[in-house]
């Protein structure tokens, strides 16, 4: 059995996230199969990608059930970026998405001087600078952190989400990702 399951959803970042979890010493696969969801130690839902086209797939192939389940088991799932998005109610992406809802709120396009709003930031409380590629983001009563005023880390029970890109992060990517990993 591998130690993390990447949801496959057509898009995405798997294969440096794949990377990255290599270079933690962890081996993974990336599928969208409901079983090896359920079944996996841990569960990481990428990023990049659009809210449509990520969530047509994961509900054809019944990885939203599997997640949702998952997620009402306690079971560890980090989303990453457009993973992050995913687990909200709602995304404005698209002309207007139904997500997982597993955390309550919803994604909006990002009104900046930028968009998309690339590059490092810090990350506060947490002191951190983190690496951002994203054009929308969450309004969320879930935040637990925050760059520039903007929410970019929500958590509520077994799920964490992050709008950065640890596994681009450099060596404080691979800190945060090992910090999800050992508490799964």
């Amino acid at each position: 059995m591998n130690d993390v399951v990447v949801v496959d959803y057509g898009a995405g970042n798997t294969r440096s996230v794949r990377a990255a979890l290599t270079h933690l010493g962890l081996t993974s696969e990336v599928t969208s199969e409901p079983a090896a969801i359920a079944s996996a130690p841990f569960v990481v839902l990428p990023g990049v990608g659009s809210a449509r086209s990520a969530m047509e797939h994961l509900v054809t192939t019944g990885a939203d059930r599997a997640l949702r389940e998952r997620f009402g088991d306690g079971r560890a799932i980090l989303g990453i970026c457009l993973g992050m998005q995913l687990a909200l109610e709602s995304s404005e992406e698209d002309g207007g998405v139904e997500c997982l809802g597993l955390l309550e709120g919803n994604v909006v396009r990002l009104h900046a001087d930028r968009v998309p709003r690339l590059g490092w930031a810090l990350v506060e409380p947490w002191g951190e600078a983190f690496y951002f590629a994203h054009s929308f983001v969450c309004e969320s009563t879930s935040t637990v952190a925050t760059s520039d005023g903007l929410a970019v880390a929500v958590e509520s029970g077994s799920f964490l989400g992050v709008q950065f890109h640890p596994e681009k992060s450099g060596d404080a990517g691979l800190k945060f990702l090992e910090r999800c990993l050992s508490l799964a």
